[in-house]
């Protein structure tokens, strides 16, 4: 569920786009996935919206 498979799937940065839409108080580093660091963005997520990590991924993944 990282930036490089979206970027397969889709354009990255219009994916952000959205999440930042929804999310206004979310930066581009925030949305900044860094390779084997999953869990700590899904963290750094958490925190700033309040979901569950489980309910972050299926978000993020029905965009």
């Amino acid at each position: 569920m990282h930036e490089a498979e979206y970027r397969t799937r889709g354009n990255w940065n219009e994916m952000k786009g959205k999440i930042k839409q929804q999310y206004g108080d979310l930066t581009d580093d925030d949305l900044t996935y860094n390779e084997g660091k999953e869990d700590e963005w899904l963290g750094k997520l958490q925190q700033k919206t309040g979901k569950a990590k489980g309910e972050l991924k299926r978000w993020i993944d029905s965009l």
